[in-house]
């Protein structure tokens, strides 16, 4: 095969999304045929990725560069990549929370970072934000250990607790908690006014009411997605925020160019809803509040991570739209957020002004090892 060339590659299931993690050096250094490389191992841009190793869904189609730290508080760094389905297009935009998740068992498998049992701490530094994450990885005979008892919502069986701690990810993009200073903002839409809540924290992500959009938060995936007004709204919602927090110049290069972040979410107050996947009644008693998040134009059919991070900040912050979602909202430290395959649990809090948690549980699994095969030149 003198017209291919092998690349070492991992997919590797972090959290509820599944990636192909790849080493830094084995990838050009130069960053348009870097991409043309990534692309091409993914079978982008293809609807089905049928050529590459893409899962032909976004959640499926993201890819994790991982190489030695540039940066003197972190073991390893970390680059992510939304690899567009449809296009010659990767987003480098953002970060993802649940890809995020299996850097620290890549990182100690392929070692670069010694194991320490039982846990093994990992700081990464996210390239994308510039930000630092820790990952607490149980670790057993020098590996990443991948059985256990935790039980995440949108996956199958369960895994060893990953915590993610996101709470240095304040400002991930625009260096502010709250890129507009203010923990509300109106915008005007096709729809007449809407009130938003922009937040910064590991991604940036935008809040609207469910109610305010015709919604009740309780939507399953195939209600939202069959739905072409609403996702045009959403991203009408979106694409504006892009705007005012200074990621694109215009609407229009906000989705051509940034079209994964910042990511959307319509919220609302607690109530009983079915889990999509199961079809079983997640009860009001078991959440503190609904949301449903946009991903790509399409609603996440979970929960991202770093949205996780961001929902969490945003609730326990005075004056935003999650904020009032939740009455109780300051007795509590954990907040449980209602999506549509279940629910998922977030540590935050607040320490003289600034966020000193923002934790939540992850499982990841090696899936594959071995070589992708490309094209020569």
């Amino acid at each position: 095969m003198n017209d291919m060339q092998r690349i070492p590659c991992v997919i590797l299931r972090g959290g509820t999304s599944k990636g192909i993690y790849l080493k830094a050096n084995h990838l050009p250094q130069d960053k348009e045929k870097r991409d043309k490389m990534i692309l091409e191992i993914f079978g982008s841009p293809d609807v089905r990725q049928i050529d590459g190793l893409g899962g032909a869904d976004p959640l499926a189609s993201k890819v994790a560069i991982i190489g030695p730290s540039s940066h003197p508080d972190a073991n390893v760094d970390y680059t992510f990549g939304q690899v567009s389905i449809n296009d010659h297009y990767i987003d480098y935009s953002g970060n993802c929370g649940n890809i995020s998740s299996g850097v620290g068992p890549f990182a100690i498998d392929e070692g670069f970072v010694a194991a320490t049992e039982p846990t093994t701490t990992v700081r990464i530094h996210n390239t994308n934000t510039g930000k630092i994450l820790i990952a607490e990885v149980p670790t057993e005979n020098g590996r990443a250990k991948v059985t256990g008892d935790c039980k995440i919502d949108g996956v199958p069986g369960t895994g060893a607790k990953i915590m993610m701690d996101f709470s240095g990810t304040a400002g991930s993009v625009t260096n502010k908690l709250l890129p507009t200073d203010k923990p509300v903002d109106t915008i005007q839409t096709s729809v007449g006014q809407l009130e938003i809540s922009i937040v910064d924290v590991s991604n940036p992500c935008v809040f609207v009411r469910a109610k305010d959009v015709g919604m009740t938060g309780r939507e399953t995936p195939q209600e939202i997605n069959g739905d072409p007004k609403l996702l045009a709204l959403m991203e009408e919602i979106r694409a504006q925020a892009t705007v005012m927090i200074g990621m694109a110049p215009d609407i229009a290069t906000a989705t051509a160019k940034s079209p994964a972040f910042p990511m959307v979410a319509f919220v609302a107050p607690a109530a009983d809803y079915i889990d999509f996947t199961t079809g079983k009644t997640i009860k009001k008693e078991q959440v503190d509040f609904l949301s449903r998040m946009m991903f790509m134009q399409v609603l996440h059919k979970t929960y991202p991570g770093t949205g996780t991070a961001c929902t969490g900040a945003a609730a326990k912050i005075p004056g935003t739209i999650v904020h009032e979602a939740i009455p109780h909202i300051e007795s509590i430290d954990v907040i449980r957020i209602g999506h549509p395959a279940g629910v998922i649990e977030i540590e935050a809090a607040f320490e003289n002004g600034n966020l000193s948690r923002a934790a939540f549980a992850r499982t990841a699994r090696r899936i594959l090892e071995g070589y992708v095969f490309v094209r020569n030149g």
